[in-house]
């Protein structure tokens, strides 16, 4: 199954969660969001975990 990330508008408050589990797939920009990096593997396992861990529910996984 493939699953996608989505960033849900307006709800990252900049915690870094996500980018501190799976550095290559998001990361924090200057201005405190949430970003999807290009090429990054949405679909491992600690990309997942990220997802999950994100204390005010920034992400979500899709199939």
């Amino acid at each position: 199954m493939t699953v996608s990330i989505e960033l849900v508008p307006g709800r990252c408050e900049g915690h870094a969660v996500c980018e501190a589990i799976a550095p290559e797939v998001f990361q924090v920009d200057d201005d405190g969001m949430v970003q999807l990096l290009p090429g990054g593997d949405q679909d491992d396992a600690t990309a997942l975990a990220a997802v999950r861990s994100c204390p005010v529910a920034a992400l979500r996984a899709t199939s």
